[in-house]
């Protein structure tokens, strides 16, 4: 599996509306696709035109399998791109406060 990660630009007017897509979108990848795409964490940002978007990180096949996996669930899946190495600078300040 190649890690991806998946741009969606101004996908939700609010965040009930990002829940609810989220909900889904680990229903269908758990339930409909777990050999195909595995959800690994998203960042949710605040857009400038005051909607909601998200960078996600997924592992998946291939990119049909990112594709289909958006088509199922009802949200962008265009915008992807594999990564091709991962830079840590600093653990990520939520898991550190959570630990």
């Amino acid at each position: 599996m190649q890690l991806y990660v998946i741009r969606r630009p101004s996908a939700w007017a609010n965040l009930a509306e990002l829940e609810t897509a989220g909900a889904k979108s680990a229903r269908v990848g758990n339930e409909e696709m777990p050999d195909q795409v595995r959800w690994i964490r998203s960042y949710v940002v605040n857009e400038a035109d005051g909607r909601i978007g998200t960078f996600c990180i997924y592992e998946a096949k291939d990119g049909a399998a990112v594709r289909e996996h958006a088509r199922r669930v009802g949200m962008p899946g265009e915008e992807f791109y594999p990564v091709a190495t991962t830079v840590i600078v600093r653990p990520d300040p939520v898991e550190l406060a959570m630990a």
